[in-house]
């Protein structure tokens, strides 16, 4: 589990909780079948698909230099009807 850093709380990651699509954030070298393999063994779910984009790092200006962030990937895996993750949910109620 060292892969997935933590869970993503925006809106469209809410607009997707309802199509059983969860969104996390993950280390840059991850792949996805790493990810799948990870998520299925850790919550006991079966993952049907597997979406990810690399989000650049944001630009940081030290002095006069130019630095920037690491970049990051993000993951949307999508779940089969039935499965879903609770911590996640739980996480959710929380908040509202």
């Amino acid at each position: 589990m060292d892969g997935i850093q933590y869970a993503v709380f925006t809106e469209k990651s809410l607009r997707l909780l309802g199509k059983n699509q969860y969104t996390s954030n993950v280390e840059s070298g991850s792949t996805r079948t790493e990810i799948k393999h990870w998520v299925e063994l850790f919550f006991g779910v079966r993952v049907i698909a597997m979406n990810s984009h690399r989000l650049p790092g944001k630009g940081r200006r030290m002095g006069p230099i130019m630095g920037h962030t690491m970049h990051y990937r993000r993951m949307i895996v999508t779940l089969q009807p039935g499965y879903s993750i609770p911590l996640l949910i739980d996480k959710l109620k929380q908040k509202t």
